[in-house]
């Protein structure tokens, strides 16, 4: 399954990935409001991109993951996602993470959207929701250039470097209004 926007491609995540993925999970910068942490070696990253690619062969699939390409270069910039939960709610949380070059161009937005808009037209669920660190300002704007609204406010639920973070919940649902 491929995703496309304005300006990129969203393509499954593939093993010819690996690399690219280690990197952008190598960057203190990506890695500061990241539950996962720094892959210790390739070996982790390599882990983690084989179970991605074992789901996607799965019957019922509840998550998919994609490597972000700019169209205009063909390069790497990131990665995002949605996880679906059980049939009768409804509902997808989505993620990204992109190269801290590409910051502050628009592209977490657009690919927010991008996936928001899949959730509902594609796997037509009824809400698409997001956590963000509470301290995450970046993120915090994008969520909501993409039409989310905070809802509440989980405390202490995200362990990252060893600390519980406060966690932001974002979400929309499919009749919210959105120009997108």
């Amino acid at each position: 399954m491929e995703l496309d926007s304005n300006r990129l491609k969203l393509q499954e995540i593939t093993e010819s990935g690996i690399e690219q993925i280690h990197e952008l999970n190598s960057y203190p910068e990506v890695d500061e409001y990241n539950t996962l942490g720094i892959p210790e070696n390739m070996e982790v990253t390599e882990k983690l991109v084989r179970s991605i690619i074992e789901e996607q062969k799965a019957e019922s699939r509840w998550s998919y993951d994609w490597k972000i390409i700019r169209k205009d270069s063909g390069e790497f910039i990131g990665i995002a996602g949605i996880t679906l939960s059980a049939n009768r709610f409804k509902l997808g949380e989505i993620y990204y993470d992109l190269l801290p070059s590409q910051w502050g161009q628009g592209f977490a937005t657009e690919v927010a959207k991008t996936l928001i808009k899949a959730g509902f037209d594609g796997f037509h669920i009824h809400k698409v929701e997001a956590g963000v660190a509470t301290e995450n300002i970046r993120s915090i704007r994008v969520l909501e250039k993409s039409g989310m609204t905070r809802e509440g406010l989980r405390r202490k639920i995200l362990p990252i470097r060893g600390e519980w973070k406060d966690n932001y919940h974002y979400a929309i649902v499919e009749d919210d209004s959105r120009d997108y």
